[in-house]
């Protein structure tokens, strides 16, 4: 019976970070996106001239990572969303050096 209903529930693709057994679709879906622009704002930060974009979504990746940390209900969740902050807080910062989330538009 155990099986039955874990099998019903393990069939999302961030199912591995619902550790209790209980669906989370919401805070799935911080933890995606918060680990999605991570990973962009970390990755279009090693490059000079992409430091808008690298600025904008490395903010929006600390700022959705902070809404998913006080939401997430798992470990696991948590891990997730913490190493997608960290990215996302790198990008923004290296980003910020070479030119910031204004830089050259305004003025």
């Amino acid at each position: 019976m155990a099986q039955a209903e874990r099998t019903q529930h393990g069939r999302g693709l961030l199912s591995f970070l619902d550790t209790d057994g209980k669906p989370h679709p919401v805070e799935d879906a911080f933890v995606l996106a918060t680990v999605v622009l991570g990973v962009i704002a970390f990755v279009t930060a090693q490059f000079h001239s992409l430091h808008l974009l690298s600025s904008w979504t490395g903010l929006i990746g600390v700022l959705t990572g902070a809404r998913g940390l006080m939401i997430s209900a798992t470990t696991a969740e948590r891990f997730a969303v913490i190493v997608g902050m960290g990215a996302a807080a790198v990008g923004f910062f290296l980003s910020m050096a070479h030119g910031g989330l204004f830089g050259g538009v305004l003025g």
